[in-house]
């Protein structure tokens, strides 16, 4: 059983960056295709990228597409999400995930393991 919590979530002022981590224990990431999500009050939640596992190749949503960069460490067991030119309607709780053998662009139903999440808000 593989447990993922997810920090360095806060608020941000619009224009500035965070970047999240997402720290796994329980089994190692090597197999894993990472994803991060987000989820608004009152909205679904959308993927916002999605890292494979191997080659290391990368998915990011129409959304939010130049604006994100995701990378993960398998030595450290840990997944990491760059935001840069934060705006307000990037405010939610920001979630990772993972799916053994996964593909991309890591489907939120298909996941198997998720955190819990960490509130990004962007707000002057």
């Amino acid at each position: 059983q593989m447990q993922l919590v997810e920090s360095g979530g806060g608020l941000v002022q619009p224009g500035g960056s965070l970047t999240l981590s997402c720290a796994a224990s329980g089994e190692t990431l090597d197999n894993y295709a990472i994803g991060w999500y987000r989820q608004a009050p009152g909205q679904e939640r959308e993927g916002v990228s999605c890292i494979m596992y191997g080659d290391h190749s990368t998915w990011y949503g129409d959304s939010v597409k130049g604006r994100l960069t995701i990378s993960r460490d398998d030595a450290r067991n840990t997944a990491y999400l760059q935001i840069n030119r934060l705006k307000p309607e990037d405010t939610a709780v920001y979630y990772c995930a993972v799916v053994k053998y996964g593909l991309l662009p890591c489907v939120v139903d298909g996941m198997d393991y998720w955190g819990k999440g960490t509130l990004v808000t962007v707000s002057s």
